[in-house]
This record gives structure tokens, sequence and C-alpha cells, in this order.
């Protein structure tokens, strides 16, 4: 048995672990990482970096289908799904390396490829390697949920750890899960030639804001995907190639495979958390805001920690445990300015409230500004007219985006640096946005929200009334 002692040791080598890992030690920490399975996680091997791969493969098949409004011929792809599998895998091992043991280890990182469990509250066995350290940071991350649905152990399914190594294209893709990964691969495998079903057991992007979820659903349903609402499975049965989801109200889908998208469960089981004092509940490890679990001296960071389920949110943690285990500062995390995006096409994107939670919460006091991307140039030209900007305003201050339309991923970054340090619309008036840029719609938005405080006040027209009488 090896005993190690560390300043820092880090379970898990995700995206939120690696971050730790490598602020931590190039600031002089001693830091011990541990990863039993893939370095680089989730988000690399199996989730946002696959995920979005797939995706390019997808839209450069559906440009070849639809190019003739740009007055180019449209023809019918050929679409080579192991090579576009082959694309992604190309794509993870060009990253790769970023995330590597060897990467880490040259920082000074001492890397253990072991799971680890706790056997006391500040110690940790990995394999062989008994480790002590001053402050402990969980970012074991989570893994595919897959509810026990009656005959599900009998049949063949994919969860998005085994979809991307699936080398022959499905003839007809069920899919179990109306959330962001459901949708993205739902539109992805249409537009790569498969037919494809969603089975939601409520509201397909249910955690969206539903005008500009409805944008994105009416667009996939347009491009051939069925979307099956208040459809809770009750019963799945048959076998490779010819799978039968039944719902609870008697309606039955038939297809070809399955992929399991109904949401993630956190990552707890090996840890033994027990034997540290550490609580969990059923979304995962319990923290407060400084992301402390119940022990003091261990943290828990990701999606592990049981609130957003975001790679970015992880790099996020990061920071917050940087500040507070290597220099005692008070930091504390806030959830109001964490932005999300779903990346169908048009994309879907969220920062802060939505228009229903900014109703309950500002009541009277709410404004709700919305633009249209069919007044956009450059969404005119690319014809990409299909979306919506809405821009939830409390007393001056934007607290909530939601945004549905070409580039709201990227859109979504402005909103989101303004929520996190509290601006006002007229900061965001005040800036020129280059033309023509999609960009321009939020610059749109924030003067439509100034327009009838300008053009429709009686005031402002006495008022420029007087000075053009009084200018020489």
């Amino acid at each position: 048995m090896t005993r190690v002692k560390t300043d820092l040791l880090v379970i898990g080598a995700g995206s939120g672990g690696l971050s730790v890992a490598a602020g931590a030690v190039q600031m002089g920490a001693d830091v011990t990482l541990l990863e039993g399975h893939k370095m680089g996680g989730d988000c690399l091997n199996f989730g946002c970096v696959p995920s979005k791969a797939l995706i390019a493969s997808a839209k450069a098949a559906h440009a070849q289908a639809s190019s003739d409004v740009f007055g180019v011929a449209s023809v019918t792809p050929t679409v080579d799904y192991a090579a576009a599998k082959d694309h992604v895998a190309d794509v993870i091992a060009t990253i790769a390396p970023v995330d590597s043991v060897e990467r880490f280890e040259g920082l000074g990182v001492r890397v253990v490829r072991e799971y680890g469990h706790f056997i006391s509250d500040r110690e940790v066995q990995a394999g062989e390697h008994v480790i002590t350290a001053r402050r402990i940071v969980i970012a074991t991350g989570s893994s595919p949920l897959v509810p026990p649905i009656p005959g599900l152990d009998t049949v063949p399914y994919e969860t998005n750890e085994t979809l991307f190594e699936l080398r022959r294209k499905p003839g007809h893709l069920l899919i179990v899960g109306g959330g962001p990964i459901g949708m993205e691969m739902a539109q992805a495998h249409r537009r790569l030639g498969s037919d494809v079903t969603v089975i939601e057991g409520m509201k397909a992007l249910g955690n969206d804001d539903p005008e500009t979820a409805e944008i994105v659903l009416n667009n996939l349903r347009s491009e051939g995907v069925t979307i099956a609402e208040d459809a809770m499975a009750a019963e799945i049965r048959g076998t490779a190639g010819a799978i039968e989801v039944e719902a609870k109200d008697g309606r039955v889908f038939m297809g070809s495979h399955l992929l399991m998208a109904v949401g993630r469960k956190a990552n707890t089981e090996r840890l033994n958390l027990e034997k540290a004092g550490i609580e969990s509940t059923r979304r995962g490890i319990k923290v407060d805001d400084k992301l402390k679990t119940t022990n003091s001296r261990v943290y828990a960071i990701g999606d592990v920690a049981g609130g957003l389920q975001f790679t970015h949110v992880a790099g996020y943690h990061a920071g917050v445990i940087i500040r507070s285990a290597l220099f005692g500062l008070p930091a504390r995390q806030r959830v109001d300015h964490i932005p999300w995006a779903t990346y169908t096409e048009p994309e879907l994107a969220q920062v802060g409230l939505t228009e229903a939670q900014a109703r309950d919460t500002h009541g009277s006091a709410l404004e709700v500004v919305r633009f249209g991307y069919e007044h956009n140039d450059r969404a005119i030209a690319e014809r990409k007219t299909d979306g919506l900007i809405k821009v939830m305003v409390a007393k001056g201050r934007p607290v909530g985006v939601s945004i549905a339309g070409a580039q709201a991923g990227e859109q979504i970054n402005l909103w989101a640096m303004v929520l996190a340090n509290r601006l006002k619309m007229k900061q965001v008036a005040a800036m020129v946005s280059p033309y023509p840029t999609i960009g321009e719609i939020s610059k749109r938005a924030a003067g439509a929200y100034f327009s009838p405080r300008l053009f429709d006040s009686p005031v402002v027209k006495r008022v420029v009334g007087l000075v053009q009488r009084w200018l020489p």
C-alpha cells in the first residue's frame, strides 16, 4: 500500500476536476488527481464534444438537401454514417491531448488511474494508494439515467455513452426523452437519413421558455421528426431491429433502434460517502453556496453537486473552489447568471429567468421585450428568419433572456455577461454592433425597450420642441 499526503485531492478528471487540478497546481499546490475511467470525462468522450461533431456532419448533409433557396441546386446527400462517426472520433482525438495524463503530469499533478472511495473523513483509497488530503474535491460527474421501465432490461438500447460507437445508421430511431440530448440527436439523425420519433412523457424541451421552445420544435417537425408529447413510456418490448415503446395512454411507437435520453444521475455509488460524513440527496451530493459538503474539508462540483448539469457550470465551480480552497477567500456560487443552450437548428438558449418565472418573481414590475429575427438583415440574407429574442426586464435591469434562432448559443454570451455584472438595458443599448450581424438582434432588443420611452413620450416631444425653438 502506498501512502500519499497532498494539499488537494481531486476525484474525477472531467471538465470541472481538470480545471481545479490545473489551476491549483500552477498556483503552487500539491495536487493529486484520481480517474478510473477516461480522462476528459463525459463531455469529451460521450457528451458535448461528440454530439456537436455529429451535429456538424448533420448540418453538412442538410445544407446539400436545402440549398435551392440560394440558387444552388439541392441534392440528396450521400451519407456514410460510419464515416460521420469517424469524424466524431477524430474530433475527440484532436482535443484529447489537452485532457491527457501526460499533460497533467507535465504540469506537476500526481495522476492516479484508479477510482477512489473514502475510508475516513480525510482519507481516500484508490487502488493501492491511500491518500490523505487537506482539501478534497469530488468531481465525479453524472451518468445516463435509465429508468426501470418494464421490458427495458430485455431490449437493446443506446445511451449517450454508447450512441457514438454505433457504426450502422438506424433505420428508425426511437428516442425516449425530449430534453436537449434527445432533441439534438433527433435532428442530427433525421438529417443523416434516419426516421426519428421522440417519445416525451411531458413536454419536449420543458425546461425552456415554451414560446421559444416551440419555434425549435416546429422546425424539427417540419424536417420530419415525429415528436410525441405526454407519452409516458410504460412498456418496452421487442428485439434488435424491431423495438416497440408503449405509452401509458396506449400509443405504440415502433422503430429499429432505441436511445434512452431521460436525464442524468450523479456518480456517487463508488465513493462511500457515509464514511466521510457526507450527505447526499436524490439529485446528488448536498452542498452549500460555497460548494462545501457536510464534511467541511470536502467540496463537490459539477453534475455530482446536484445543480445545473452543464460543462460550463463545472468550470465555473472550479473557479469558486480555487478561490476558497487555495486562498481562503469567501467565494460563493451563483446560478442567476448561468446560461445554457441546445444546439438544434435553430438553436435555443436561456440565461436567468424565463418569462413565467420572471412574472412570478417581479409581477407588474416586469416588462417583456421581444424582437423577431425577421427584422434582422443578416438573418434575411441567410434565410434564417425563424427566431425570437425575449428579454425580461425589471426596473431597467434584465433578469432573464430567452433566444430561439440562428446563433442563439453565441448571442446568449452577451446577456450572460449582462446578468453576471448586473448591468442595465442602457448599457446594452450603448453597444455598437457591426452591420450586418445576427448579434444586432440583442442591440435591437435593447432599442425596442427604449423606443416607447423616447418616441411615444409627450414629455420628450415637448422638450425636443422647446430645444428646437431655442437653438440658433
